[in-house]
């Protein structure tokens, strides 16, 4: 013989609010774990587990009395949080729909003015086209952008700072070649040798 399998957590739900119903009266826990293991087949181990669970959801109501803690539910009530929860779910619905509806209409609108049609097939090719060119037209542009005034004037601009800098290390250079000539009487050509220094070496016109 097969061993009976237990209730769900779902059926344990069910078979506590049937209880309630059906007693229509005021219990403690102990009660409840109590008639609930006998009349639903509700193990008393769960039952506060279950009793918890139906609780938070508003199913269930509990009140401390004195130093007890008491536990209800009534049918009125249960029907009346049936029909709060559809008339909220008919509220959204109905409000989905209109946005539903609303969408539909922007969509139809947007829609105007854009059917395919020769002329519209036409100018899409001719705005695709002039993308094109504005593209090969910036490339090229980049290309002649030496050529640009400006940068023409910066690199002019840094020309002569690097002209102004290389006769200044030049004049630096002679002016070191003189005191070696005049301190140790060397020839020029063997301080030029001696330096690796270019026989030509000359200020920057």
């Amino acid at each position: 013989m097969s061993k009976r399998k237990g209730l769900s957590v779902e059926e344990k739900r069910q078979g506590m609010m049937e209880f309630f119903f059906e007693k229509k009266d005021f219990f403690q826990l102990k009660e409840l774990e109590r008639m609930c293991q006998k009349e639903k087949g509700i193990t008393s181990m769960s039952v506060k587990e279950i009793l918890t669970s139906l609780i938070d959801d508003g199913m269930v109501d509990t009140d401390k009395i004195g130093t007890s803690v008491y536990f209800w539910a009534f049918p009125s009530k249960a029907s009346q949080n049936r029909r709060r929860k559809i008339d909220d779910l008919s509220v959204k619905v109905s409000e989905a729909e209109t946005r539903c509806s609303s969408l539909r209409d922007a969509v139809a609108q947007a829609r105007v003015g854009k059917e395919q049609t020769d002329d519209r097939t036409e100018l899409l090719t001719q705005l695709s086209d002039a993308q094109s060119e504005k593209s090969r037209l910036e490339k090229e542009l980049e290309r002649y952008r030496e050529c640009d005034p400006e940068v023409i004037a910066e690199v002019k601009q840094q020309t002569q700072v690097a002209k102004e800098a290389a006769n200044r290390w030049t004049d630096n250079i002679f002016s070191t070649k003189s005191w070696i000539k005049n301190k140790f009487s060397f020839e020029e050509a063997v301080i030029n040798k001696q330096f690796e220094i270019p026989e030509d070496l000359d200020y920057m016109e």
